[in-house]
């Protein structure tokens, strides 16, 4: 009975052997005995498929390494960049974009290479608290886009991108500044808030940080610059919430919005509303 059991077990595992067998034959071939095309499309399945967005960024790259001189070489690359951004590996896909501009910087793909390059940047940057050099970068990388291919599909959206990246930049300003002035360090607050009224102007910060620049002011006894963040205020933004309490601030100090004195205040008055830049 013990060797009956005996013949069949090893019956059985030369079955499995033989199935290991078969199965062994029917893999997948070597990459290198495949055509460029070939591993470009398997690369593409892998992307839009399975949704395997690292496996087709290996694989994209295996077209450039076998193939690198061929014209899928310089497709694959751009959609390496591409599955690499999905996968949100943005190194990699700066680096892939980069490489796709520095290689074929005449290329119809070029322009979206750098579009691609730049929101790699872009999409890290949602958080005011986070690095303001990513920030920079993402401005730089979508002014690129904008100078360098005004005329391409992705120019309007790097347009509207920059503009709130722009802004992104002026909200860590006042949010720094906010700090300072509710603790009572009023000069570290009038700096951050004049870094948005002189450089972040057309940003949707500008109104507040007059505001704050006049409630800082005040706390200091700096009548004539609270009095020219006024003016400035009520020249520009009469119309808004900020002002009507910045107006009420100078009253309840006996105060009028004006232009006194000759500080930076007065002469960003003299440059927005007279046109004197000298």
């Amino acid at each position: 009975m013990g060797k009956s059991r005996s013949l069949k077990g090893l019956v059985g595992a030369l079955a499995a052997l033989a199935v290991l067998s078969s199965c062994g034959g029917n893999k997948e071939p070597a990459l290198e005995s495949l055509t460029a095309e070939d591993i470009y499309k398997k690369a593409e399945f892998e992307l839009e498929t399975t949704r395997n967005a690292d496996d087709a960024a290996v694989l994209f790259g295996e077209v450039e390494r076998l193939y690198p001189y061929s014209e899928w070489a310089k497709r694959a690359l751009i959609m390496q960049a591409y599955a690499y951004y999905i996968d949100k590996d943005y190194e990699n896909s700066r680096s892939s974009a980069q490489r796709y501009i520095d290689f074929y910087p005449a290329d119809e793909d070029a322009a979206y290479a750098q579009y691609l390059l730049a929101l790699s940047y872009y999409d890290q940057i949602d958080l005011i608290g986070r690095d303001q050099g990513l920030t920079y970068q993402a401005l730089q990388a979508l002014r690129t886009v904008i100078e360098r291919y005004p005329d391409s599909e992705y120019a309007q959206s790097a347009i509207l991108k920059f503009d709130l990246a722009f802004n992104h930049l002026a909200a860590k300003e006042m949010e720094i500044g906010r700090y300072y002035l509710k603790r009572g360090h009023y000069t570290a607050a009038i700096n951050r808030f004049r870094v948005v009224v002189e450089d972040f102007q057309t940003t949707t910060h500008t109104a507040e940080a007059l505001y704050r620049l006049i409630e800082a002011y005040l706390s200091l006894g700096l009548d004539h610059e609270a009095q020219a963040a006024g003016a400035i205020l009520g020249f520009n933004y009469q119309s808004t919430e900020w002002y009507e309490d910045g107006y009420k601030l100078l009253q309840g100090k006996g105060l009028e919005p004006d232009v006194l004195g000759t500080g930076w205040l007065q002469a960003i008055y003299r440059q927005m509303v007279k046109g004197e830049w000298l």
